[in-house]
């Protein structure tokens, strides 16, 4: 897997992270699994197909997400629902539909799977490539992690 799949990954999260939510994220270091599991309470799988294929894992911890959801609408809430899990579904979505943006700009023609979320961390995803890239995400309201496993299937 490039390095190259990684930057419009990170510039589609700070761009969303700043518009929807004025916060302020940076990329901390990079590192590779060779599983794709969830590490945190709220996970969010988006598939790419097309030039680059595979999966898109991102993991939020329980209390990133609640405050997320209380930024983005107003509400206080403390539990993990169906609510909490459909907006995280949703920034997942607009991450990778504008990290796909980016990767189209490269020249490399891709599209994304609607978000499949889940809660916990105990199921093991299946992955394009022989190891996903981490990056861990760091703000002011909780780390977060984008898993990136992805295969060229042109070229």
């Amino acid at each position: 897997m490039k390095a190259e799949y990684i930057q419009p990954f990170y510039k589609a999260t700070r761009d969303v992270f700043r518009l929807m939510m004025d916060v302020e994220v940076k990329k901390g270091e990079l590192r590779l699994a060779k599983d794709l599991v969830p590490s945190k309470e709220a996970n969010v799988i988006i598939g790419t197909t097309g030039d680059l294929s595979g999966s898109v894992l991102y993991s939020f911890p329980k209390e990133m997400a609640l405050a997320m959801v209380k930024i983005m609408s107003g509400m206080e809430l403390k539990e993990l629902d169906s609510f909490v899990l459909s907006a995280l579904g949703e920034v997942a979505n607009i991450i990778s539909g504008n990290a796909m943006t980016y990767l189209n700009s490269g020249n490399y023609r891709c599209d994304i799977s609607p978000p499949h979320v889940m809660l916990g961390m105990t199921h093991s995803l299946s992955m394009a490539t022989d190891a996903a890239l981490v990056i861990p995400m760091l703000s002011s309201i909780g780390d977060f992690e984008i898993n990136v496993s992805l295969a060229e299937t042109k070229r």
